[in-house]
């Protein structure tokens, strides 16, 4: 998300300069890192789902498809993943539309 925000950083600073608020900025940048995320894990869960079944011999204790572990990890990775996409979503706020306007 850092990378993405850097590559972006002109037109973050166009789109405030013509109107854009904080709050649009922060929509697009949380917006786009949760996608991601919600893909992530999307495809996590359904793997893990069908890998646990050859790892019963392992799990003592927990029945294979726990459901407290298939939610609390999931909101975990979301809850950890939203806060690694806010320090650049506030970085892109930084960005000063003069400069980025000058540099055309």
């Amino acid at each position: 998300m850092t990378f993405m925000v850097q590559q972006r950083a002109r037109e973050f600073s166009i789109r405030l300069a013509v109107g854009a608020n904080a709050a649009d900025l922060l929509r697009l940048v949380l917006g786009g890192g949760l996608k991601l995320t919600a893909i992530g894990v999307a495809i996590g869960a359904a793997a893990s789902a069908v890998l646990v079944r050859s790892l019963t011999t392992l799990l003592f204790g927990v029945p294979p498809l726990d459901p407290l572990t298939f939610v609390v990890a999931p909101l975990a990775l979301t809850v950890v993943a939203l806060l690694a996409c806010l320090a650049p979503a506030i970085r892109a706020l930084s960005a000063d539309p003069v400069a980025a306007l000058r540099a055309e």
